[in-house]
């Protein structure tokens, strides 16, 4: 299997299909709307309490600006959420190269969106994990998968994804956005690439840290065995 390397890549990017799912919802009204005010056009695919969160905004209006993950998708959530996003439609939208032409194939193939922007935090493992009396249970229950999966998929693909991990980002992309269209340039998505890298090595570093700090010998002990 050869590996695909990219050679023509767009300088600025217009921003219209966005996947929204955060754990953090800091300044998410702020962003979400700015967003519309640039581009009313711009449709935001969404998962549960995210999507609930966006639709109580004013200036939202759901089925244009906003649309369920579970709709695009045609699967519903697995119990728990523990399955949301990890669907072929999402990952070919995210990874598709603009200028390859069997992926664009592939993408009339299955019908599927191309994202240009995920906009993804994760579930707070570190902060789980500084509770008092912290169970390994509820700890593994806060690791991510959906999440930075999504971030990394769109990171590898900065030649025409924005990959946004931290609510502190976005004031600067609505700037940017604002006095350009509506568009990112290849400069700002490879930043955003190296942010959102940077972020999930030190996820997998502390979820690794604390796996590591538990006696396997003891988890018997934990759990009702059969």
């Amino acid at each position: 299997m050869s590996l695909n390397s990219v050679s023509e890549v767009d300088k600025s990017v217009k921003i219209r299909n966005i996947i929204i799912s955060v754990s953090d919802k800091t300044n998410l009204d702020y962003f979400t709307q700015k967003l519309i005010q640039i581009n009313p056009d711009i449709k935001i695919f969404s998962t549960g309490g995210t999507y609930k969160f966006l639709a109580a905004l004013d200036g939202i209006i759901e089925g244009k600006n906003l649309i369920s993950i579970s709709d695009y998708t045609k699967q519903p959530e697995m119990q728990g959420g523990l399955v949301k996003t990890l669907d072929f439609r999402i990952y070919i939208g995210i990874l598709s190269e603009k200028y390859n032409l069997e992926h664009k194939k592939d993408i009339e193939r299955v019908s599927a969106i191309e994202f240009d922007m995920i906009v993804v935090n994760l579930y707070p493992f570190g902060n789980v994990i500084q509770k008092d009396g912290i169970t390994l249970e509820e700890a593994r229950s806060n690791i991510d998968i959906g999440g930075p999966c999504m971030l990394r998929a769109s990171a590898k693909n900065f030649h025409r994804v924005a990959s946004v991990c931290d609510p502190a980002l976005y004031e600067g992309i609505i700037k940017e956005m604002e006095e350009n269209s509506g568009q990112l340039s290849l400069e700002t998505r490879f930043k955003l690439a190296c942010a959102t890298f940077d972020h999930t090595s030190s996820y997998d570093t502390t979820i690794s840290k604390y796996l590591n700090s538990v006696d396997a010998n003891k988890l018997e002990k934990l759990y009702n065995i059969h």
